[in-house]
Order: structure tokens, then C-alpha cells, then sequence
């Protein structure tokens, strides 16, 4: 007599992305109550397993979903405001604008056409920091998606909810605190960076973060001008100073960390500290290349994110694989970053640096269940000789077909499930 579960996924080449980088052909995957029960050929796992709701995924690549490890998903309201700019007139045109636009309910708007782009793009889940991140996690509950999220720490004047830093102190710790959290989630504060806010904060904040073994996320050595400001505001540099004060450590993740010394990237293999690397952001704002394949050499656990939609103009966290994989081999070596290392910075390596890598990040048994099916019927994409050489290479986000999120189907060939499209898009009108 056959098992039952919510879903089974079946008929496609399954890439696992587990250690052994194994490909079922043929494949399937079962799903109940969230979590992968099994992986394996089709035909054992149709055998085995009566499912209430499957996708027929032959002629497609199964695949885990896309973990963003750095963005604001709310800026898509202010995509195409900032371009053509350096890092620091990027900032001094956000920060103008977010006092004057942002709210609960325009965070709200922001995060929902944010999650329909993600879930179009087959990103399962995110790392965002940004204003008013309750508001965001209403819209993810809402809709399915999974967002790691929490209280943001950026002592500037004119700060979009208006708390005083001793104030946001303590309401964070009653954020953290009220808080409970499922398999595939985990706290997150975000200090925003080392020239928003002192030593001591960072050392504050640090400390809350611990407190609650909450994730810490903070931008570091996005260019050199940050390097230099930090330099001469507290006598070190970004990464420096974070490893003085004691916040290096395998529960922070770095954003960029693209200017960096020898010593610095020591530290951070030294600590165990995790990297968020946002190749396209970093070119377009010039910013220049992060030193990805040194930090890979070191044993640095990096991940991709998209940073904003205002940085880098969209949240395909597929499109940084591509660019991960082809920039660093300006530099003359086209081993630098490889196809399948590319894919893995998206997927299980995205979920080591946010400490979730036993939940999240590849296709296992016991594992949540995100994953993507991505559609192989294009000229482009064919013949696949090797599934990961097709996603760093050859595949657009518009092949994704489903996608899937704790073993919901949020989209459906091609159609979200969980989201009203058309109001999401009239909605994002109001702020043209």
C-alpha cells in the first residue's frame, strides 16, 4: 500500500546539489508537511508515494530554490531613480527618498511586487534588510514565501520610523523576544554598516544578537571610499574594526566585502565569518570586484545575493550566478569561479552563510522543501550535457516554470498562486 504526501514533483532531471553534486534523471521528489521524505527515480517514488497535488516536471530541471543572501526588497518602488551613480550619491539619493516615501504601507506594496518578481525569478528565499521589516513579514505570511528578516540599526537623521537609538535598542530586543521560530528560519538583526553607526553600537548590537543567536547582517568594504570613511572615523578598517570589536564569527554574514587585505580575508576564514557576494550591484555602482576566489581559496563560505532593485535593478539571484561565474575570469583564469560552484553560492552555500544549511539550500530527505522546476523546452537550453554548466550559462530567469515554498505551490506554470498579479502591478503604478 502506498504512502501518502502533499506533493510529488516527478518526471524530471533532479540536480540535488547535495555534497556529491548528485543528478537523478528521470527523478522525483516527495514532500509532506513542508519537508523532502524522499529523493529518487520517478518510477520507485510514483511507486511508493499517492500524492494530493504533483507536478509533472518531464523535460525540466528540478532544482533547489534560490536563496538571496543580500537585498531591501522593498526598493523596488525606487528602481531606475539611482543610476549611473557612485555608491555614496546612491546612498545620499536613497536615504533622501525613504524618509519622504517609505511606510508600513508602501513597505507593504514594495515587498509584495518584490516576492512575485523573486517567485517569477525562482528565488525561494531572502535575506532583507530594510524599514519597517513587520510589515514585510505580514506580506511573506500572507503569500508563503520564506523571509529572514528583522530590526534594522542605522543611526542617520530623519530615519523613516523615527526611533532614537536607545529607543530601537530595546524595541529590537522585544522583537527577538516575542518571536518564534520554524525549522528553515532563524532570528536576524542587521547593523547596517561600520559608517552609520559608532563601535559602541556595533558592539550593542552585537551583543543583542547573541543574546537571542540571531543572525547578525551588516554592509563591509562595499568600495574603497567606505573603507576610507570608516578609516578615518574610527582608525581602521571596515573589517578591521568589526574583528577589534569582536562581531567576527560564524553568525555574521558580511555584505560585499569586495575592498579587502590578505590579513582581512584571514579573519574572516580564521572566524568562520560568511560572505554576501552581489556581483551585479557592486559593477554597476562601481564599486569593482569582489575578491570572490581568494575568499573561496580561504574556505570562506560565500553566498549571492542581488542587493536592491534600485543597485542592481532586479532580484534575479539567477543572473548573479551568471556574473559570479564570468567576472572573475577577467582576470585571466577561467577556472576562477566555475559553473557549479556559481550554483551552489545560490543554493546550499547561500544557506550555510545564513546558518541554515541543515534545513534549506539542497534536495534531501528531512530538508524544508523550496525548490524550483525550470523549464528546458527552449532552444538555448538544449542540449543538457551538464545541468550546472545550463544554469550558470545558458539559463534565464524566465525559464523557471513552479516554484515551491515550505511544499506550497506558490507558482504554477507560470502563474502565482498566492498573489493578485494585477494588484500588485496597479499598485506599483501609484509610485511611478
Amino acid at each position: 500500500m502506498s504512502e501518502y504526501v502533499d506533493l510529488l514533483v516527478h518526471g524530471g532531471d533532479v540536480l540535488t546539489v547535495d555534497e556529491a553534486g548528485t543528478v537523478v534523471r528521470d527523478g522525483a521528489v516527495a514532500v509532506h508537511d513542508g519537508e523532502i521524505i524522499a529523493v529518487g527515480p520517478s518510477e520507485n517514488l510514483r511507486t511508493t508515494y499517492t500524492a494530493a497535488e504533483t507536478i509533472d516536471a518531464e523535460g525540466c530541471l528540478v532544482l533547489p530554490g534560490l536563496v538571496n543572501t543580500h537585498t531591501h526588497l522593498a526598493m523596488t518602488l525606487l528602481r531606475g531613480r539611482a543610476d549611473d551613480v557612485t555608491l555614496q550619491g546612491f546612498l545620499e539619493r536613497v536615504l533622501r527618498w525613504e524618509a519622504e516615501l517609505l511606510s508600513p504601507k508602501n513597505v507593504a506594496a514594495g515587498v509584495r511586487a518584490a516576492i512575485a518578481e523573486s517567485l517569477r525569478a525562482g528565488v525561494t528565499s531572502a535575506l532583507d534588510m530594510y524599514w519597517y521589516h513587520e510589515a514585510a513579514e505580514r506580506v511573506a505570511r500572507e503569500t508563503g514565501w520564506r523571509l529572514h528578516t528583522g530590526p534594522t540599526f542605522m543611526d542617520v537623521p530623519d530615519s523613516p520610523d523615527g526611533r532614537e537609538y536607545e529607543e530601537r535598542l530595546e524595541w529590537a530586543r522585544r522583537d527577538l523576544a516575542d518571536r518564534s521560530h520554524k525549522p528553515g528560519t532563524r532570528p536576524v538583526l542587521f547593523a547596517h554598516s561600520a559608517y552609520t553607526l559608532n563601535p559602541d553600537q556595533l558592539v550593542d548590537i552585537a551583543a543583542l544578537a547573541r543574546e537571542f543567536g540571531a543572525l547578525l547582517h551588516i554592509h563591509a568594504a562595499e568600495n574603497a571610499t567606505e573603507v576610507a570613511t570608516v578609516e578615518v572615523r574610527h582608525g581602521k578598517r571596515p573589517v578591521e574594526l568589526l574583528d577589534s570589536l569582536g562581531l567576527l564569527g560564524p553568525d555574521l554574514l558580511l555584505a560585499h566585502a569586495v575592498d579587502l587585505t590578505g590579513p582581512e580575508i584571514a579573519a574572516l576564514a580564521r572566524t568562520g565569518t560568511s560572505v554576501a557576494h552581489c556581483p551585479v550591484s557592486n559593477l554597476k555602482l562601481g564599486c569593482g570586484i569582489a575578491p570572490v576566489p581568494r575568499l573561496l581559496s580561504a574556505g570562506v563560505t560565500v553566498g549571492l545575493g542581488t542587493d536592491g532593485a534600485v543597485s542592481s535593478n532586479s532580484l534575479d539571484v539567477l543572473g548573479a550566478v551568471r556574473q559570479a561565474a564570468l567576472v572573475h575570469k577577467a582576470a585571466g583564469d577561467p577556472t576562477a569561479v566555475g559553473a557549479e560552484q556559481a550554483v551552489r553560492m545560490a543554493t546550499i552555500e547561500g544557506a550555510r552563510a545564513l546558518g541554515l544549511a541543515d534545513h534549506l539550500g539542497s534536495l534531501e530527505p528531512g530538508k524544508r522543501a523550496d525548490l524550483i522546476v525550470l523549464d528546458l523546452g527552449g532552444p538555448h537550453v538544449r542540449p543538457l550535457h551538464d545541468p550546472w554548466s545550463t544554469l550558470a550559462y545558458a539559463a534565464h530567469s524566465a525559464d523557471v516554470r513552479d516554484t515551491v515554498v515550505e511544499g506550497r505551490v506558490l507558482m504554477r506554470n507560470r502563474t502565482l498562486t498566492t498573489l493578485d498579479e494585477a494588484a500588485v502591478l496597479a499598485d506599483l503604478e501609484t509610485f511611478a
